[in-house]
């Protein structure tokens, strides 16, 4: 009831001014609460019902308004705010086990010895292995308050005997950089995940390191990446534009117009460092206020799919119990004016939800010409006057369609049960050593390791043992998609490197083949940012 209370008195505050309906209707809630809470014929849970009504609220608003508990709002914040303390390594469960993928530098579990490919059977007094937990389980009892201790048992290959560790939590950073590495001599590639509070930073000592190995050009790769923080957005867009130059703009009914400009402290703004950056239907909120600002002043060439189209502004309000509403406040529009939310009907989620899909099914995803824009949403770049278009995500200067040639469902089965990641773990169970003997640097492992038709020989034999009929048809059209992904893995296991995955896959994608072509061709690059010819006088 106490929150409820104060929840209404917030809302009293914003809406000082008020007219007398909405007074009505904010009384009117508080009566119909106070009086289920009091006469209703059964017991009832304040908290729950409280819950409810704003869950329900909320679901009458646009689909971005929503309701978290404290739980999900701890596990929203924390990837955005950077760290959390536990014990410091990257894991999967695969067949009930917990398998150490990788231990950080310098985190608690590499300090007291702890190993990739490691597998933690007991926690404390609980054991985990074969039990059948989920994964939030299991971090809840690996993660804790920094200077608390956690003892764990491990199996280890080669030791018949279980290993004890005394672990102590410690902060652990998580990175928005999946990866930073030099695609060739002179083109830097960085993949950001998410923008978090500490993104601005990784991603400037990224290019301070990619600068060191030669870099003079630039691919920013944010595809499948859905946004995070604004302000992080304008931080990276400050090291491409000039100073003054304006990143984006939000404004909403109840929210006054709030212009973020460039600070003009850029290292990146001379337009002869040439920048692409990569996009699909996955990269959504701030990863579209970069690519917007980018694109709306010629800075960079878009390369990939439209965008998710999420142009809407949450303002969190936090309640004492740690729960939280995020509220749409204010939309949010790139420099040259576009509002890039796509359509939606308040109330209706599941439409929304399915427009990626209802792409799929228009085609859009495979054919350019399957996207009809209306004239009411042309504009135009600002240093150019390029056509583009506003109305829902952002267009690519250059499209790249879905390839789905190598895909099938022989390979979709192999990688959903999970038998790809267990062959993988097995193989570098067995030839770790062999392998980092071998090929010292992650780089020779890439242009020098072959997944072999004994290896893929041995993967569908474990596919049928996870009761997945071999399709020669299907294994075929996926044979080099499998190979590759096998490839990747080991790199990512032996190297205990994010971006090992990264530098190895990403030869196959064709926005990155899209947008190495792009930047290596001087005059399509300029060509691309050229004026466009139905542009204004």
């Amino acid at each position: 009831m106490k929150r409820l209370l104060l929840f209404i008195a917030a809302a009293a505050i914003v809406a000082t001014s008020a007219m007398a309906s909405g007074e009505k209707a904010l009384k009117k809630l508080m009566n119909a609460e106070f009086a289920i809470s009091q006469f209703y014929v059964d017991s009832v849970n304040e908290n729950k019902l409280v819950e409810d009504a704003i869950k329900g609220m909320l679901e009458q608003l646009d689909p971005h308004s929503s309701y978290s508990t404290p739980e999900e709002t701890r596990e929203l914040d924390e990837p955005l705010e950077g760290e959390f303390s536990g014990i410091g390594i990257s894991f999967n469960m695969l067949q009930d086990t917990l398998y150490v993928i990788q231990t950080i530098v310098g985190g608690p579990a590499e300090s007291v010895g702890m190993l990739a490919g490691d597998r933690i059977v007991q926690v404390e007094d609980t054991v985990i292995a074969g039990m059948k937990m989920r994964n939030t389980k299991i971090m809840k009892m690996l993660r804790g308050k920094k200077g608390t201790k956690v003892n764990v048992l491990v199996k280890r290959n080669g030791s018949p005997e279980l290993i004890p560790f005394r672990i102590t939590r410690d902060d652990i950073p998580l990175y928005s950089i999946d990866a930073s590495y030099m695609a060739d001599d002179h083109t830097g590639y960085v993949k950001v995940s998410r923008f978090g509070k500490k993104t601005d930073e990784e991603f400037n000592n990224a290019l301070n390191d990619l600068k060191k190995q030669g870099m003079d050009r630039l691919i920013i790769d944010l595809t499948n990446n859905g946004g995070g923080y604004l302000q992080t957005a304008v931080e990276l867009a400050n090291n491409f534009l000039d100073r003054g130059n304006e990143i984006v703009y939000t404004q909403g009914n109840n929210s006054p117009r709030f212009d973020a400009n460039a600070n003009g402290r850029g290292k990146y703004t001379d337009g002869s460092f040439r920048v692409v950056v990569m996009v699909d239907q996955y990269s959504a909120s701030a990863s579209e206020i970069l690519a917007g600002a980018l694109q709306d002043w010629d800075r960079a060439v878009i390369v990939g799919r439209r965008t998710f189209g999420k142009g809407l502004v949450q303002r969190p309000f936090r309640f004492e119990d740690g729960s939280m509403m995020r509220l749409t406040v204010a939309r949010y529009y790139t420099p040259s004016g576009r509002c890039i939310q796509k359509p939606y009907t308040a109330g209706d989620r599941e439409s929304y939800d399915k427009d990626i899909y209802n792409r799929f099914l228009d085609g859009e995803l495979a054919n350019a010409d399957s996207i009809h824009m209306p004239d009411s949403l042309r504009y135009y770049t600002l240093k150019a006057h390029r056509l583009i278009y506003g109305g829902g995500g952002i267009m690519p200067d250059v499209f790249v369609p879905l390839d789905t040639t190598e895909f099938s469902d022989y390979y979709r089965d192999l990688v959903a049960r999970g038998t790809i990641n267990q062959y993988v773990i097995d193989y570098v169970d067995k030839h770790r050593k062999e392998i980092a003997g071998k090929y010292k640097k992650l780089a020779d492992f890439d242009r020098n390791f072959v997944v072999d038709d004994t290896m893929l020989a041995d993967l569908q034999a474990a596919g049928t043992r996870d009761s997945i009929a071999l399709d020669t048809i299907q294994y075929q059209r996926s044979r080099n998609l499998i190979a590759d992904v096998v490839k990747a893995l080991i790199a990512r296991d032996v190297y205990a490197d994010t971006g090992a995955y990264n530098m190895v896959i990403n030869h196959r994608d064709p926005i990155f083949k899209h947008a190495m072509e792009v930047i290596n061709d001087k005059k399509r690059y300029e060509s691309l940012l050229a004026p466009d010819a139905e542009a204004k006088e």
